[in-house]
């Protein structure tokens, strides 16, 4: 979900995701695991390969991705509000 939120900004190269990831969460990805939830992502159709740019290679989000994003951003909020509600916290919707 990292990667596939990162790209959602637009079209990135894979040492570009890992620095997004990085300064917007806090979350810092290996080259071994990028490059595996990348192909991963690719051979399911969420993400596609760009024509490289030298020896990087960008990346980009499919609609699929999109609509992909989307449901599992969706489900981690009710998962958000249920677990607030539950511990009495503000933020929780009813």
């Amino acid at each position: 979900m990292l990667v596939l939120a990162s790209l959602a900004e637009g079209a990135k190269h894979g040492y570009a995701i890992t620095q997004d990831i990085a300064e917007q969460v806090g979350v810092r990805l290996g080259p071994g695991t990028l490059y595996g939830v990348l192909a991963r992502l690719e051979d399911d159709g969420l993400i596609e390969a760009l024509p490289a740019e030298g020896r990087r290679r960008p990346y980009r989000i499919t609609a699929a991705g999109q609509r992909a994003l989307a449901g599992q951003v969706q489900q981690m909020r009710r998962v958000a509000d249920l677990g607030l509600r539950r511990l009495g916290l503000a933020g929780g919707q009813a």
